[in-house]
């Protein structure tokens, strides 16, 4: 009943279409996607490895196993663009992948040397493994950031809007939370917000114990947390949930 009073059909892009089919079984237009978008996923993995990515590298059949995940997992519901997506999983992969070939590096190096000098060795690995580990979640945070700004644009909001417009106390943004959560619960509410880039202020009213005032005043955050808990986000989920527990 929702999407008539909100009037949300719109025509899906040729894109959008491409991938519903995919999703159904067409595995000839899978085909087809992924060799179109080969450019695509070697860039993505390149920005990544700091260095040019081609067919031939190990690299690259890992970003392009991902992009295909991301063909099979993506949904309109997610806020993003299947690009944007498939982007952010690409990086993910990749990072993991360079992370697991790190420790398994220092596993050989360990393995060759002799007792005494395994030792030292063994040391010297691990503190490299925990270093490398800090900058792949670093790198995992910050290609986090760079999509939900993304998806944020998409709604005309920015981190500026969301730094003078967050609630300043902590029950305030508990209670924000609380109403973003209900809202991505109800699939209606959650289509209207991604389709129409609008909070339904009025049906949201009738589902929480907040009022009109505080939703209207409080729109912008709750917008921002109903994206990151629909989304593919890893850190920004942790944030929401400690907010939530505190």
């Amino acid at each position: 009943m929702l999407s008539i009073l909100f009037k949300i059909r719109k025509p899906k892009s040729s894109l959008e279409e491409t991938i519903l089919e995919v999703q159904k079984g067409n595995t000839q237009l899978q085909n087809q996607l992924i060799n179109k978008y080969k450019p695509f996923i070697a860039k993505a993995v390149s920005s990544v490895c700091k260095r040019y990515i081609d067919e031939s590298d190990d690299e690259f059949s890992i970003g392009l196993i991902a992009f295909n995940e991301a063909i099979e997992k993506y949904s309109p519901e997610k806020g993003s663009s299947l690009l944007s997506f498939a982007e952010l999983l690409i990086k993910r992969r990749v990072i993991d992948y360079i992370r697991k070939e790190s420790r398994n590096r220092a596993v050989s190096l360990i393995d060759s040397e002799g007792e005494e000098e395994s030792a030292q060795t063994s040391i010297e690995a691990n503190m490299s493994v925990e270093e490398h580990q800090k900058l792949v979640e670093q790198e995992h945070r910050r290609e986090e950031i760079i999509h939900f700004q993304t998806v944020l644009k998409e709604f005309n909001l920015s981190f500026t809007d969301l730094l003078e417009q967050s609630p300043k106390h902590a029950d305030a943004r508990q209670n924000a939370m609380l109403v973003a959560k209900k809202l991505v619960e109800n699939d209606e509410l959650k289509q209207v917000l991604f389709e129409k880039k609008q909070l339904p202020i009025k049906h949201l009213e009738s589902l929480v114990k907040v009022s009109r005032k505080t939703i209207e005043r409080n729109r912008k955050y709750i917008i921002a947390m109903a994206i990151v808990l629909v989304g593919d986000y890893v850190y920004l989920k942790d944030y929401i949930k400690g907010v939530l527990e505190q």
